[in-house]
């Protein structure tokens, strides 16, 4: 059987983690799990039917589409309405529910069990998965982050200014990194990748060589 590993990638809002996990994963013939979303996922559920549906986890059934990039919460596909404002302004404060995160790391360590899954967040290699053998954490200004944000948000037709994308992204920050449950910080046996002036390909590329190297490892 052909060897595989287990990939984490970390980081703040906007680093690019999402892009550069699903096109590792692609190359590598992996399955990518993109965790940001599934709590994007538990968030809008909680918008759309009140706070009272965290004590409700097991009813909910979240599901990756084949394609890797679509998300269906209870059968239906929320890929587009989980990137809403109103989510993105109340992600954080649902994620550091302990109720929240107990029920998505355990759902996201089974998916990683069989190994040959690139998985992205904040505490993957810190939290969900502290055995993967290879850990990014990547890293970019906030400025530079707002940036890449707004060029999304603009092919989706959504009207932002950049100061506010910035303004939203360093209170992200703060919110991830003072949490109680499962911070965002870097996993002591992480490699540290600075993106703010690397291209896709050229991440993407130096992911793929370490995952090589050390699946040429014995």
């Amino acid at each position: 059987m052909k060897k595989k590993i287990n990939i984490a990638i970390d980081g703040p809002a906007a680093a690019g983690k999402s892009t550069i996990s699903r096109r590792v994963a692609k190359r590598m013939a992996y399955i990518y799990i993109d965790t940001g979303a599934m709590y994007r996922a538990v968030t809008l559920h909680a918008i759309r039917n009140g706070r009272g549906v965290i004590d409700q986890l097991d009813d909910l059934d979240i599901r990756f589409g084949t394609d890797g990039t679509s998300i269906y919460l209870n059968g239906e596909d929320v890929s587009a309405d989980i990137r809403s404002q109103e989510v993105t302004n109340n992600v954080s404060e649902i994620s550091s529910l302990a109720e929240v995160r107990q029920y998505l790391v355990s759902m996201q360590r089974k998916i990683a069990e069989d190994k040959g899954v690139v998985m992205d967040g904040r505490d993957i290699g810190t939290t969900v998965l502290p055995e993967a053998e290879l850990k990014v954490y990547m890293k970019a200004s906030p400025e530079i982050r707002a940036k890449r944000r707004l060029k999304e948000e603009k092919e989706r037709g959504i009207d932002i200014d950049l100061k506010t994308l910035t303004d939203q992204i360093i209170r992200r920050d703060d919110l991830d990194m003072n949490r109680e449950i499962s911070p965002l910080v870097k996993a002591h046996d992480a490699v540290l990748l600075d993106t703010s002036h690397m291209s896709i390909p050229e991440v993407e590329e130096k992911i793929i060589r370490m995952a090589e190297d050390l699946l040429r490892e014995d």
